[in-house]
């Protein structure tokens, strides 16, 4: 791989463009909360009891929030507290969508802290959202990931 890319740069500098065009494209935060409006499948991120962590959970979003739900008593949610009064877990949470048969797509990486919803007003506002779990069972605690950084990138492959 490392000889095809110094190749590519070769034939790059060669024809007056100081780099490869890169297969990762970023975009901002505007067109990042564009694509993920609609909601579905995303992968929550954190650092579990057992180590790092990767779950697929469904979500929503509203007013630039993501909303999702999980069991009570679950190990996410033992995990995704702090036991601190007002002190919320840092997590990270990705979305994307790919053609496998183009070799294109998106990446969209919110990272910001975790709140699990327990006062009237807040399951107020998270069941306004609408977001169902895909997975049986009583998942009835609502969480919340209030966004501190949001990037994005399209993903595609290189000309040649």
């Amino acid at each position: 791989m490392a000889e095809r890319m110094t190749d590519d740069a070769q034939s790059a500098a060669t024809a007056g463009d100081p780099q490869p065009q890169s297969p990762l494209e970023p975009f901002g935060e505007g067109e990042s909360w564009k694509l993920i409006s609609a909601g579905g499948v995303g992968r929550i991120g954190y650092s579990g009891r057992y180590g790092p962590t990767i779950l697929p959970v469904n979500f929503m979003v509203q007013d630039n929030v993501i909303y999702f739900r999980t069991a009570r008593h679950s190990t996410m949610e033992e995990d995704l507290r702090t036991g601190i009064a007002h002190a919320d877990y840092k997590v990270a949470f990705e979305i994307d969508h790919f053609d496998e048969t183009a070799h294109v797509g998106w990446s969209v990486l919110v990272q910001g802290d975790v709140h699990p919803m327990e006062s009237d007003d807040e399951l107020a506002v998270a069941s306004r959202t609408g977001v169902e779990s895909w997975v049986a069972g009583a998942r009835n605690l609502f969480m919340r990931i209030t966004p501190t950084k949001v990037t994005g990138h399209r993903i595609g492959r290189l000309p040649g």
